[in-house]
C-alpha cells in the first residue's frame, strides 16, 4: 500500500515523485521503459530557466537521482490497468499494487508518418530519434520529415555527421524558433524542401530514398538518402485509463490546469493531459501541482 502511485517517468512524473515525497508521502513511480522521457533524446536544452544549457541526458539524470535520494520507490513496470473505489488499484505486467491517489505522467510518444512499410523499415533506415541513430549515417544523405523545434533540432545535429539533410515541411513557413531556422539555411549541406508531404518510403530492405509531392503543385520529387527522420509531433498513449478519465478526441486525459480529471484521486500531469504548450517547465509544474493536491487527499 502506497500513498500515491505515479505512472510514468519523465519530468512531470519525476517532479511528482519529488514534491510527494517531501510532502511526507510514501511513493511509487511506476514506468515500463526508462526515466527521462523523451527529453533524454535532446542534446541540448537552452531553454529552462536558471540553467543555461544542459543536455537531455543529465537533465533527467539529476531528476532521477533527487528523487531516488528521498526515497521514492521506481520499479519498471508496464501498467495494464487502473481501478477506483475507496482505494486505488494500479495492476502492471508484474503484479498489483494500492494507493490512496494516482499521478498519470505518461507523457506523449512520437507520431507516425502513416505512410506503407514505415513499421516495417523503423530501424532500416526509418528513425524516430536523431541523436540515437544520427551517428548510423556519417557521411550519408538523410532526410527529416516535420517543421517544428524537434525537427529544426534534428537537422542541426545531423547536420554534423550528414552529408546532406533535406528538410521535407508541408508548409513554407516553420513552426520553429526562427533562430534556428536561419542557422539551417546558413548551412551548405541542408536543403529546404517545403510546401511537400511525403508520399512513399523507397527500398526493399532499406531505405534508399523517399518520395515527395508538392501541395501546390502536385508535382513529385525522389530523394536518394539513407534515412529518415521523422519528427512531426507527438500523440498520448492513454487507452489503458479510458475507463476511470475521459479523454479528448485527440487521446489526451481531459484536465485543467489543476491536473484534477474528474475522477477523485486521479490527477494528470504533463504531456498527457489537454495543453496548449508542452515544454519541460509546464511539465515540472504540473508534476508540482498534482503533487501537492494527491498529498492532500492521501
Amino acid at each position: 500500500m502506497y500513498d500515491i502511485i505515479i505512472i510514468g517517468a519523465g519530468t512531470a512524473g519525476l517532479t511528482a515523485g519529488i514534491y510527494a515525497t517531501r510532502a511526507g508521502k510514501s511513493v511509487l513511480i511506476l514506468e515500463q521503459k526508462t526515466y527521462g522521457g523523451q527529453i533524454i533524446n535532446t542534446p541540448d536544452i537552452e531553454n529552462y530557466p536558471g540553467i543555461a544549457h544542459v543536455s537531455g541526458f543529465q537533465f533527467a539524470q539529476g531528476l532521477y537521482d533527487q528523487a531516488m535520494a528521498l526515497g521514492v520507490t521506481y520499479k519498471v513496470e508496464k501498467v495494464l490497468s487502473v481501478a477506483v473505489g475507496n482505494s486505488k488499484s494500479v495492476k502492471t505486467s508484474e503484479g498489483e499494487y494500492t494507493c490512496k491517489a494516482v499521478i498519470i505522467a505518461t507523457g506523449a510518444k512520437n507520431r507516425p508518418l502513416g505512410l506503407d512499410r514505415e513499421s516495417e523499415l523503423t530501424g532500416a533506415g526509418v528513425s524516430y530519434c536523431a541523436t540515437c541513430d544520427g551517428a548510423f549515417f556519417r557521411n550519408k544523405e538523410v532526410a527529416v520529415v516535420g517543421g517544428g523545434n524537434t525537427a529544426l533540432e534534428d537537422a542541426a545535429f545531423l547536420s554534423n555527421y550528414c552529408s546532406k539533410v533535406y528538410i521535407i515541411h508541408r508548409r513554407d513557413e516553420f513552426r520553429g524558433d526562427k533562430k534556428d531556422v536561419d542557422t539551417l539555411k546558413a548551412k551548405e549541406n541542408v536543403e529546404f524542401v517545403l510546401d511537400s508531404v511525403p508520399t512513399e518510403l523507397l527500398g526493399e530492405d532499406m531505405i534508399n530514398g523517399i518520395r515527395v509531392k508538392n501541395v501546390k503543385t502536385d508535382e513529385t520529387r525522389d530523394l536518394t538518402v539513407k534515412g529518415v527522420f521523422i519528427a512531426i509531433g507527438q500523440m498520448p498513449d492513454n487507452q489503458a485509463f479510458a475507463d476511470i478519465v475521459k479523454l479528448d478526441d485527440q487521446g489526451y486525459i481531459i484536465a485543467d490546469e489543476s491536473c484534477e480529471t474528474g475522477t477523485e484521486g486521479v490527477y494528470a500531469a504533463g504531456d498527457c493531459r489537454t495543453k496548449t504548450v508542452r515544454q519541460l517547465t509546464t511539465a515540472a509544474a504540473d508534476g508540482a501541482v498534482a503533487a501537492l493536491a494527491a498529498a492532500k487527499l492521501a
